[in-house]
């Protein structure tokens, strides 16, 4: 039976788990979910997450919300090669996923909802954020090619979508050569799904 996956097509928490499925080349189905229409909060999404957000993924029994958590469970089940089972290589894949849902959620993340989405979310907060974090991703991205390992990990595919959407929120990615480089390393990865960002984006 095929996995399904519940998703908006400009989600960046959504193409997470997407970009991972096809990197994994599983078998699934993509269900859309019109947040604008309010689906998201209707009686039948709710019954999948209670906390009304996308992505949801439904495999055969399981159900399961939270991009971060799809993840950990996708690359457990189906790719441990993008998780390490060794105590400290986990706990540095760990800490950016803690970053992805932190730092780059409440930058790039937070800008592009204002931008693309008429979000009330303080605007000048979510750039300073933003370019605070790229700068520690060109610092920590000068001496290495992925985040947490010698080897892209599910770290690397968390942290991705919303830092190469950083355009789409007025954030410019162009004194971040490193960062810059680290994205098109990932998306030269066989069966990656790079980001589209909006015909108006900031290069």
């Amino acid at each position: 039976m095929k996995m399904k996956l519940y998703r908006h097509p400009l989600s960046g928490h959504s193409h997470r788990v997407e970009t991972f499925l096809s990197l994994l080349q599983r078998d699934y189905e993509l269900v859309d979910v019109d947040l604008m229409a309010g689906e998201h909060q209707g009686e039948r999404f709710l019954k999948l997450n209670p906390f009304g957000q996308v992505p949801v993924l439904v495999d055969q029994e399981v159900t399961l919300s939270d991009s971060t958590a799809i993840l950990v469970y996708l690359a457990r089940k189906y790719g441990p090669e993008w998780l390490p089972s060794d105590a400290l290589a986990q706990a540095q894949v760990q800490k950016w996923l803690s970053v992805a849902s932190g730092e780059v959620a409440a930058g790039p993340g937070a800008a592009r909802l204002v931008k693309l989405f008429g979000a009330q979310l303080d605007y000048t907060a979510a750039l300073s954020k933003a370019h605070k974090l790229l700068g520690l991703l060109e610092a920590h991205l000068s001496s290495r090619d992925f985040l947490a390992s010698d080897r892209p990990t599910v770290a690397d595919v968390a942290v991705y979508s919303y830092v190469a959407l950083a355009p789409d929120g007025g954030v410019s990615l162009e004194n971040y050569p490193k960062v810059r480089s680290w994205i098109a390393r990932l998306e030269a990865l066989p069966h990656f799904l790079a980001v589209r960002l909006s015909p108006t984006a900031q290069a």
